[in-house]
């Protein structure tokens, strides 16, 4: 009989849930699956010649005079994402003579520590680079009430035009935002408590009906707007714990930009996405053939793949009745019959239409996943460089780290957007 030790513990990772946590990575859902990935972002920033105009002289009767193409540099600059996971020593020592009891110990924590980081990869993925969950309107009712406490959390009731659940999930730690520029910018605010962890919240319950959050902890902010009892301001927001502008940037931010410069170039006619406002009204096929059409003349490609949020899968799912596709599997197998999905009859022929909680409720996206790139510096997986992924902490536990350093590189121009969809 041994006892656990660290090498044995590391080897058992290496052979595995290595390849095992890569796998959950690239394919825990359909678009993150899809998107290209590379493991070679080595130096301080990567620099991406980006061609936004042909280049030479045309021209007929007489020989035409050349002129240089218009390029610019993207630069990417890697964010650091992680997730961890805890193993109590007293249960690893209790079960330190029972092999299979400790392999699924062990599996499970890996699994749900790698699961968490999907998650939270996805989530980014459609956001903007801020990592804020949610935010204010300055108006209607008192929407902040509690104390922090186990017993009486602050509860926070956002407007429907604000709340995404996706985006919550219990246990999640997170930290309060103040001095937001207007929306859908979540630019300029100041995190409350910096990097520190004095200020952290814990997400103790998630209402989707009453759009609401609980949260246990200290904030000044919220003690503040309970006392006053005013509405979260406009300007006020809950971002994910210590990432405020530290996260990738996602879809939301590359798509929906119309001013300021996206990896250090300008936002202007070839740097900008296709973009739709449907002002309120539900989706229609022409609305989709638009947003197609006009990727394709604005890019020279079409998307090659459109993704929904349920809330507009559901729209499509109706509008489309006609073009719903079954899967007919092999009839030995279980589930004999199951819908597998829809596609849209595109101008290059059919395309797959897939459904992500983390899209917007309001919007539908027209992507191009080979104008996607994820860019990984090297070592990405577990964290063994010391030669073992448990290390001791503080405590009486052992603590692993996975993660890594990345960028999402999204082309805006190969893409277009539908938004402010009614629901």
């Amino acid at each position: 009989m041994s006892d656990f030790n660290l090498t044995d513990q590391t080897n058992l990772f290496k052979i595995n849930y290595y390849k095992k946590s890569e796998n959950m990575y690239n394919s825990e859902n359909v678009l993150q699956g899809r998107i290209k990935k590379k493991y070679d972002f080595t130096g301080k920033q990567r620099f991406v010649a980006t061609p936004l105009s042909f280049s030479g002289g045309v021209g007929a009767g007489s020989l035409p005079v050349s002129n240089a193409g218009n390029y610019e540099g993207a630069i990417i600059t890697a964010k650091k994402v992680y997730a961890t996971c805890e193993v109590d020593r007293e249960a690893i020592k209790a079960s330190s003579n029972d092999q299979g009891a400790f392999v699924k110990a062990t599996a499970e924590s890996v699994k749900k520590a790698v699961e968490s980081y999907m998650r939270n990869c996805s989530r980014i993925l459609f956001g903007d680079g801020s990592g804020i969950l949610g935010r204010g309107i300055g108006a209607g009712p008192a929407d902040v009430t509690g104390a922090g406490s186990i017993g009486s959390p602050y509860v926070v009731t956002f407007d429907a035009s604000r709340w995404h659940e996706a985006n919550w999930e219990e246990k999640d730690l997170v930290q309060m935002v103040t001095s937001l520029a207007a929306y859908p910018a979540n630019t300029g605010g100041t995190a409350e408590g910096g990097s520190s962890v004095t200020n952290l919240l814990e997400v103790v319950e998630v209402d989707p009906v009453a759009m609401s959050i609980s949260l246990v902890g200290t904030s000044a902010v919220l003690a503040a707007l309970v006392t006053s009892t005013d509405p979260l301001p406009a300007t006020t927001g809950i971002a994910m714990q210590r990432s405020y502008l530290a996260e990738p940037m996602g879809l939301d931010g590359a798509l929906n930009a119309t001013s300021g410069s996206l990896y250090s170039i300008n936002i202007q006619r070839r740097w900008q996405a296709f973009q739709s406002d449907a002002n309120g009204a539900g989706i229609t096929v022409d609305k989709m053939n638009s947003v197609m059409l006009g990727v394709q003349k604005k890019f020279g490609k079409a998307p090659n793949m459109i993704v929904a949020s349920y809330e507009q899968f559901q729209n499509i799912l109706a509008l489309l009745e006609d073009q719903k596709r079954y899967n007919l599997p092999n009839k030995n197998l279980k589930g004999a019959l199951s819908f597998s999905g829809v596609e849209f009859m595109a101008t290059t022929g059919a395309i797959g239409i897939f459904v992500d909680r983390f899209a917007k409720k309001d919007s539908v996206y027209f992507l191009n996943d080979n104008f996607i790139e994820c860019h990984h510096r090297p070592g990405f997986g577990w964290f063994d460089d010391d030669g073992t992924v448990f290390l001791r902490t503080d405590e009486d536990t052992y603590a692993a780290r996975y993660g890594g350093y990345y960028e999402n590189f999204i082309t805006p121009t190969a893409h277009g957007i539908l938004t402010d969809l009614a629901v």
